[in-house]
């Protein structure tokens, strides 16, 4: 993890110290500073837009200070390209005041801009190392970074080495880090504990299909129940994917990997709730005895489906999680799903789209997202395409014939599965950052995952 190596304990003598600069506030900052400062800025170009890095160098022509633009000197992001951008054989200090959540935000922000997933080929280069800021609460930081790095790992490891086994054996470790209880149910034994939908979609494949079911926290708590998509690998089923279509889906268990996240930091802030997390991890394969378009299954709560594509798996996985996990009426009940290119092609790559059947726990949840640029964007849940679900074989299809609202639709779907009195939320995420940006490299992200822990903090632990 990038805790250890990319944030350090102590400030020595040569410690760079690192100046933000606010948009728009360079001449204020300059005007009390030596006039070869001013020349030296001016001769690199630097003018403080949000981003921009000038190094500063001594009299001895070593290197004296850095100079970052930024937006706001505690914004997450502020310093979350530095790692990567400042030479490594320095150790650096911020040289800001930060209250305590600001100083949270950089470290995390540093933190998570030294990641480099290592598995396969090592790091072009060691990231810099920043020295704690002083009013930042270190556990905190390390839980969240450790937390928001396994779910990178998760997601950017190839399917051959993060197939259905290897996912539930990822769940086991965490709920072995922090004392919680799992169960995993695999293969027939779905078909007898009857979760049929995650059987159908996964008997197709080498790796047996398999429900992760994990619990932790006082059973007389209050219930917080966590349900993330688990599609190890997509190929479309039946209904193949194109060669570019399938090439991402290594990345379709982001969900899954998003939850797991979400569960170790609610975990390791030992929060005061009864945590349930149950994750469907499954491969959508091609085989002889693969699920077929137009087959109708009867799901866990006795709801039948005609499977509208088989290419439409995440939905029909989830289905059966969401009937078990609302059966325990929980005081809230989070779905994350890498559901739809529909979602995709209205918010784009960098911003999921929540769906909820609560109006207080959606404002509340937006609210949290804006405060900890974890952005999401909340769709509707338009009852009147609900019709665009109908068909004469079955109680409902799993796509319907419309090619319109596919992620409403399909949002519509999933709602049929929860009761209307249990909070729900549901967020259609990419799982991926689709280019590198400060702190988010290219790959796999735990998109909205800081968000719903602010939502969860604020609604059980009040702090």
């Amino acid at each position: 993890m990038p805790v250890p190596t990319s944030l350090a304990s102590r400030a020595g003598a040569d410690t760079i110290p690192i100046v933000p600069v606010k948009k728009g506030r360079l001449r204020d900052f300059l005007k009390d500073k030596p006039a070869g400062l001013k020349a030296w800025l001016e001769s690199v170009g630097f003018t403080a837009e949000p981003g921009s890095v000038a190094l500063v160098p001594g009299r001895d022509h070593r290197l004296r200070q850095v100079l970052v633009g930024v937006e706001s000197p505690g914004h997450i992001w502020a310093y979350g390209d530095l790692p990567t951008k400042l030479p490594a054989k320095h150790r650096y200090r911020l040289e800001a005041r930060l209250e305590a959540a600001e100083a949270n935000n950089a470290a995390l922000g540093w933190a998570l801009g030294s990641y480099a997933y290592t598995r396969y080929k090592s790091a072009k280069r060691k990231p810099a190392t920043l020295v704690w800021p002083e009013a930042a609460d270190r556990v905190l930081v390390e839980a969240r970074a450790e937390a928001l790095c396994l779910a990178r790992d998760l997601i950017n490891t190839p399917a051959d080495d993060m197939g259905p086994s290897a996912l539930a054996s990822a769940a086991g470790e965490l709920a072995k880090q922090h004392g919680a209880k799992i169960e995993v149910i695999v293969g027939d034994q779905l078909l007898k504990r009857n979760y049929p939908t995650i059987h159908a979609v996964g008997r197709a494949a080498a790796d047996a299909p398999r429900l992760i079911d994990m619990s932790w926290g006082k059973p007389s708590a209050p219930k917080v129940t966590l349900v993330g998509k688990g599609v190890c690998f997509d190929s479309g089923g039946l209904d193949i994917k194109t060669a570019a279509g399938m090439k991402m889906m290594k990345k379709d268990m982001g969900g899954a990997a998003s939850v797991l996240a979400l569960a170790k930091m609610i975990m390791a802030e030992a929060l005061p709730l009864r945590l349930r997390v149950l994750v469907p991890a499954v491969e959508n394969a091609i085989s002889a005895n693969a699920f077929h378009p137009l087959d109708v299954i009867r799901t866990r709560k006795g709801i039948t489906v005609e499977v509208g594509n088989t290419d439409a798996e995440g939905r029909l996985i989830l289905c059966d999680a969401l009937a078990e996990a609302d059966s325990e009426k929980p005081t809230l009940l989070i779905d994350m799903a890498t559901l739809t290119g529909a979602a995709r092609v209205a918010l784009g790559p960098e911003l999921p789209a929540l769906f909820s059947n609560n109006d207080s726990v959606a404002a509340d949840l937006l609210t949290h997202a804006q405060a900890e640029a974890d952005p999401l964007w909340r769709m509707p849940l338009w009852q009147p395409y609900r019709k665009m679900l109908e068909t004469y074989m079955a109680d409902i299809s799993s796509t319907g014939d419309a090619p319109f609202a596919g992620s409403v639709t399909a949002a519509l779907f999933l709602q049929s599965f929860v009761s209307k009195d249990t909070p729900w939320v549901h967020i259609d995420t990419y799982a991926w950052n689709a280019k590198t940006r400060p702190g988010r490299p290219e790959g796999g992200e735990a998109l909205g995952a800081r968000a719903l822990l602010a939502l969860i903090r604020q609604r059980y632990a009040r702090v």
